[in-house]
């Protein structure tokens, strides 16, 4: 049974997507930045970035009856190679029990000049 999920950022509305799309036993999540989308704000530091994005992305494998605990993989996009400890530094404080497959990638620029990180998932409702 497919379900749509949305986290409310006007962005999904504008662009025609949904911030996760769940499936049966599956879960995507389309790559995430870091804005608090209560009030569309976003942090300077990545790091601050990286843990809005998190919590985004937890919300909506909540939604889906799922939790960072099926993430079985994950993709960074950062706009600067320098940020990556600092990202680890977040990341590795969620993940590092779960252990996913995982790629980070440094990309010139993502949409908006604030964000400095965006982060997708696949998840898998373990049994």
């Amino acid at each position: 049974m497919r379900q749509l999920i949305s986290s409310g950022s006007p962005f999904e509305r504008q662009a025609g997507y949904s911030r996760a799309v769940s499936d049966g036993d599956w879960c995507w999540v389309a790559g995430t930045t870091g804005y608090d989308y209560a009030t569309m704000s976003m942090p300077d530091g990545v790091a601050a970035q990286a843990e809005n994005a998190i919590a985004t992305i937890a919300g909506a494998l909540g939604e889906a009856g799922l939790s960072l605990a099926d993430v079985v993989r994950v993709t960074y996009y950062i706009v600067d190679a320098a940020d990556a400890d600092a990202v680890f530094a977040v990341v590795g404080r969620h993940f590092a029990a779960i252990r996913p497959a995982a790629t980070m990638v440094v990309v010139a620029a993502l949409i908006r000049p604030e964000m400095r990180i965006e982060i997708e998932v696949t998840a898998r409702r373990t049994l």
